[in-house]
């Protein structure tokens, strides 16, 4: 097996040879070694990324070396060396004390092998180390034949590995799933035993590991069964577990939870849809009608339970609240049926409700729960098609679908009745949508003006004159 330098770019290379010319050893390390190992032996790995540099130089030597430099962690050995339009972590040799927090070491001693460093890493695949200028592979822990085996294995003692950092059993099976690689038995075993230590993670890095999971996973539905098996989705989504053997209806072959499995793999590998994917149907359990004669089950307002819960999670996961309120909505939206005999104010009402601009997610999840049914997938996918055709015609139709589209605004309003800003006037605004919704061709300045004082009848305008 001949690794290829040509995908090490030239700005790391000038790294590399700085310091082999100052007297040092310098390696690439961790998982842009692997990545290349991947595309040696034939699988599409794509450009690795994140070429990070192992040294035995110490960080004022390495800051000597290099104009351009940042102490990025200095403290543990490691300098960020600004080479072009990369930014290399350049570290030096290192092995580490005891993990008293479950997430840094308590010590870092500088060493002056390549060996000692690779083996204070989490995973065989990420242990390797080589060097393009010579072509000087070091593997001590076979990390080469684990990939060449398609296996995951921790280096040393798994429940050790797992101890030190307790975001490595979510870090195992997210590699699991995004490389495509088996959990060997004494990794798989360790990470119950770790979740004590897992439970010190802060959500933000748990939150990062999971949405790599759910959009490179090669199935993301892969992980989701590691983490469900593994004990690790008790703890961050203990809700998708009600899921788990809970039987639906005709419409459906699989569970609640396989069917949620199957629709994020159906998705497009984008964060907010993966995640609407993930969460359109928890709440169907908690929603769910006492089954029929037949074990069906009816699941009324599911989409509804299940937007407040999506909430919740996404908040624990301590996610941008903007992307927390667009997966909310999506799992609201996924679940309305269209019928052909709708007319065009229904469609315009649902457009504005939905927003113009959250469409084609919308699209892409309700066409990916379709297919993740099992049954009648071709009936429902034809009604899709159907829908968003009309709902695109409207599109190109309307006249106004939100308050910014109306042919008047805020001031028109507070001047023609005589007010000052304040909620009155919004509410007159959407007052005056709901009538152009029914009716586009009012959506002139001369009609809207004229419809103001309608539109005022019965609210507070906190003008006594009025």
């Amino acid at each position: 097996m001949r690794l290829s330098p040509d995908l090490v770019p030239e700005d790391v290379v000038f790294v590399l040879r700085r310091l082999r010319t100052a007297g040092k050893q310098a390696f690439i390390a961790g998982g842009a070694v692997r990545d290349v190992v991947r595309a040696a032996l034939g699988e599409e790995a794509g450009t690795p990324q994140d070429f990070d540099v192992a040294t035995d130089a110490l960080p004022e030597e390495v800051q000597r070396l290099f104009p351009r430099t940042a102490p990025t962690g200095i403290a543990h050995g490691t300098i960020t060396v600004l080479s072009g339009t990369h930014h290399v972590e350049v570290t030096t040799f290192r092995g580490e004390g005891p993990y008293l927090d479950g997430r840094r070491p308590s010590s870092v001693t500088f060493l002056g092998e390549i060996e000692g460093d690779l083996a204070r890493r989490d995973f065989t695949v990420n242990a390797i180390a080589w060097d393009p200028l010579s072509d000087d592979l070091r593997d001590p822990f076979g990390g080469v034949g684990d990939l060449e085996h398609r296996r995951l294995r921790a280096v040393g003692d798994p429940l050790a590995r797992f101890r030190e950092d307790g975001l490595r059993p979510l870090r195992a099976v997210r590699f699991a799933a995004t490389l495509r690689l088996a959990l060997d038995r004494p990794t798989e075993k360790a990470i119950p035993q770790a979740l004590d230590v897992f439970g010190k993670v802060a959500w933000e890095r748990i939150r990062d590991e999971l949405l790599k999971l759910l959009v490179r996973g090669k199935p993301a539905s892969r992980g989701l069964r590691l983490l469900r098996r593994t004990g690790i989705l008790a703890r961050v989504a203990p809700e998708l577990l009600e899921g788990v053997g809970f039987q639906q209806n005709a419409f459906h072959a699989w569970d609640v939870f396989r069917h949620t499995s199957l629709a994020v793999d159906y998705a497009p590998a984008e964060p907010i849809v993966r995640l609407a994917a993930l969460l359109h149907d928890v709440g169907k359990p908690r929603a769910a009608e006492p089954p029929g004669p037949k074990g069906d089950h009816t699941f009324y307002r599911h989409e509804f339970i299940g937007e407040e819960m999506a909430r919740e999670i996404l908040l624990r996961w301590k996610l941008p609240h903007r992307d927390v309120e667009r997966v909310a909505l999506l799992v609201r939206e996924h679940n309305w049926y269209y019928r052909d005999e709708w007319n065009d104010a229904t469609v315009r009402r649902t457009i504005a409700r939905i927003g113009p601009a959250e469409l084609p997610t919308l699209w892409k999840l309700r066409r990916a729960d379709l297919r993740a049914r099992g049954r009648l997938v071709d009936e429902g996918l034809q009604n899709q098609t159907r829908l968003e055709a009309r709902f695109e015609a409207e599109l190109q139709r309307a006249s106004a679908l939100k308050i910014s589209d109306l042919a008047i605004g805020g001031r028109d309003v507070m001047n023609a009745l005589s007010v000052p800003p304040g909620p009155v006037v919004g509410q007159v605004l959407a007052k005056l949508l709901e009538r152009v919704l029914d009716e586009p061709d009012l959506n002139t300045r001369e009609r809207l003006l004229g419809l103001v004082p309608e539109a005022a009848r019965g609210l507070s305008t906190a003008n006594p004159q009025a």
